[in-house]
């Protein structure tokens, strides 16, 4: 099992920054698969960006050039650097962590922007 929690959102005006984090325990071995999605009201859940085994970033097009997604030090945890943020952007961000066939997922934490 792999227990995940977030951090890090508020609210926040058109053009701020908020970092969330993703602090992960439990059985991390043979993760694949570590990324952020978030779900806005009357939206579908949507990918924002993850890292893949050898590190491989992949970031939604909505977010490119102003979101980034890294590691923690110790390799476990899992950042999402947000800048420039849009009345868009608004919804509960997920962390997710996915060794096939499982996906595990955090409560989330609610980002707002305002305009």
């Amino acid at each position: 099992q792999v227990q995940l929690e977030e951090s890090g959102g508020g609210f926040v005006q058109a053009g701020g920054s908020l970092k969330l984090t993703c602090a992960a325990s439990g059985d991390i071995s043979g993760i694949k698969v570590m990324g952020w999605y978030r779900h806005a009201p009357g939206k579908e859940r949507e990918l924002v960006a993850n890292i893949v085994v050898g590190d491989t970033k992949n970031y939604a097009d909505s977010v490119k050039g102003r979101f980034t997604i890294s590691r923690t030090s110790n390799k476990y945890g899992l950042f999402l650097q947000m800048n420039a943020l849009k009345p868009e952007d608004t919804a509960v961000y997920y962390c997710n962590y996915r060794r096939a066939p499982y996906d595990y997922w955090g409560q989330g934490t609610q980002v707002t922007v305002s305009s």
